[in-house]
């Protein structure tokens, strides 16, 4: 089958790789280099990086504006039997679209978490399954037809970037499967349920707190939501630490959320009584490190307390 791949994330690259050794790719679209780091080097997108070291004689589009006469003359002349669009950044319009067979991998199990961070957005409200799901292209944001989906379960103690990178292994089997159905004319679109939408909407440096007066499971829920990015970033002796791994734990204590209860085991009272494991953090200019080191470090003693928003 002849493919046009648009993406711009790190999570189509599975699926690209896939499609480029089962189909044949006549053409890929991400978006424009952009400067990075310090020195505002311009960069690719991890699409654009990979396409031009494992695909360098696949022609690429990088469209400031993917909407205009000259990019859409483009992207349309190329042959293709289906367009995959994963993880893009823009809206593609109807006169783009027109006739042509384009489907989208989403993060979610559609219609829970439409929008920019689904995977966030599943972690941080405490959900226990997410999965994938391939849908049609619509006018309003991932709206579309259900064409297929996928599910995996959400590990207490899995982090976001874990999570990123198990869905975007698990696209490929999910595409490939929605191009055979179409291949072979069985496709079953089936209508979303707006009476069940939730929106995921992006997430900022803003959102790295935790309220230590919520129960341990949503406390740990936003810390492992926000793991590695934005971050979840509490005050302990006046210095900013940084959580990037927790888990609820068994047990409860009357202290004041916020108190570390049990310095060896890194036990954090949480709203109710309930209590939070730190795992991993991260101090001020050094790389993250299990609890236990960082405890032992800095002699760290039970009845210390941790200030979160509730009390910063």
């Amino acid at each position: 089958m002849d493919v046009v791949f648009f993406g711009s994330g790190a999570f189509g690259i599975p699926t690209l790789e896939r499609l480029a050794q089962e189909h044949r790719i006549t053409g890929i679209v991400t978006q424009p280099d952009k400067p990075a780091g310090r020195k505002k080097i311009l960069t690719p997108t991890p699409i654009g990086q990979w396409a031009a070291e494992h695909l360098p004689a696949v022609p690429i589009a990088k469209p400031e504006r993917i909407n205009t006469d000259e990019a859409r003359d483009e992207i349309r002349g190329w042959n293709a039997d289906a367009w995959v669009i994963i993880a893009y950044g823009q809206y593609l319009g109807q006169k783009l679209l027109a006739d042509r067979f384009a489907i989208n991998l989403h993060g979610s199990l559609l219609p829970r978490w439409r929008g920019a961070a689904p995977i966030n957005a599943a972690m941080v409200a405490g959900d226990q399954i997410t999965g994938n799901s391939v849908i049609t292209i619509a006018k309003e944001m991932d709206a579309g037809f259900i064409l297929g989906q996928s599910e995996r379960a959400i590990e207490p103690d899995q982090t976001m970037g874990e999570l990123h990178d198990l869905l975007a292994g698990d696209g490929p089997d999910l595409v490939m499967k929605v191009l055979e159905d179409h291949a072979h004319d069985r496709v079953d679109y089936r209508e979303q349920d707006e009476s069940l939408v939730t929106v995921a909407g992006k997430m900022s440096k803003g959102d790295g707190w935790v309220d230590f007066t919520d129960e341990a499971r949503m406390v740990s829920a936003k810390i492992n939501g926000l793991s590695p990015w934005p971050g979840v970033t509490v005050m302990h002796r006046g210095e900013p630490l940084k959580i990037n791994r927790s888990q609820p734990a068994g047990g409860e204590s009357k202290e004041h959320p916020g108190t570390i209860v049990d310095a060896d085991a890194g036990l954090v009272v949480c709203g109710g009584g309930t209590l939070l494991q730190l795992l991993d953090v991260q101090p001020p200019g050094k790389r993250s490190m299990e609890w236990k080191a960082y405890a032992n470090g800095r002699k760290i003693e039970s009845g210390e307390l941790l200030v979160g928003k509730s009390e910063g």
